[in-house]
């Protein structure tokens, strides 16, 4: 008998970072039996696959409008309400209800609302200013005990690239929050939904795992 196939959908809507973040799920699926990554453009095979990554990158506008554009919006849909579905950057932006980002509704799947940086004139501890975008390593500080945080430890570091933050209306739905000013949401998660404002794929082996612990999650 063949062994069962664990299809992962990377999907390509012509935004994100594509590549690098493709790139670690299947180094993370080398390292899981029977796992299999595709990075697709077709919405068949999203519909398909067992479970799916959305990437994203650049304006919130772009990105919803391409999800549309591409045809790819009501696969993206059904695989949110139903199989293992991790965000990205700006792939979890577009998980809440509206970003301020070019006033763009989003995909309405977690209550909330995406808000930019509000730190001008604020200084960071060693007296420099907080710039935004905040661009580097942060410290992640895990608000539920979740799966894909299996073997990563609390506080871990990891990489930002991001101007807008995600505010969920409900704690529940925090999955980590990360101190740049004040705490914010730095990941969510809802039912068979998880995603990260921050790059795993930027991020190391912490990142890696992360990848690893999402490919053997059943929600």
């Amino acid at each position: 008998m063949n062994p069962v196939v664990n299809k992962v959908a990377v999907v390509d809507y012509g935004m994100g970072n594509l590549r690098s973040v493709a790139q670690a799920v299947i180094h993370a699926a080398s390292q899981v039996d029977h796992a299999q990554v595709v990075i697709t453009a077709d919405p068949q095979v999203v519909r398909t696959a067992h479970r799916v990554v959305l990437p994203g990158q650049g304006a919130m506008r772009d990105c919803m409008r391409e999800l549309h554009d591409s045809g790819l919006f009501d696969s993206v849909m059904d695989a949110a309400a139903k199989k293992p579905l991790f965000g990205v950057c700006v792939g979890m932006q577009m998980l809440l209800d509206h970003s301020q980002e070019g006033d763009t509704p989003a995909l309405g799947l977690i209550a909330g609302e995406v808000v930019k940086f509000d730190l001008q004139g604020r200084t960071q501890a060693d007296g420099s200013r907080f710039k935004v975008p905040q661009m580097g390593w942060n410290q992640v500080l895990q608000a539920q005990d979740h799966p894909v945080w299996a073997g990563v430890p609390d506080g871990s570091y990891f990489y930002f690239v991001h101007s807008f933050y995600a505010r969920p209306n409900q704690a529940e739905h925090v999955a980590a929050q990360t101190d740049y000013g004040g705490l914010f949401a730095s990941a969510v998660a809802r039912d068979n939904i998880f995603a990260t404002q921050f790059h795993p794929e930027k991020s190391a082996a912490h990142g890696l795992a992360l990848y690893r612990n999402f490919l053997h999650w059943n929600p």
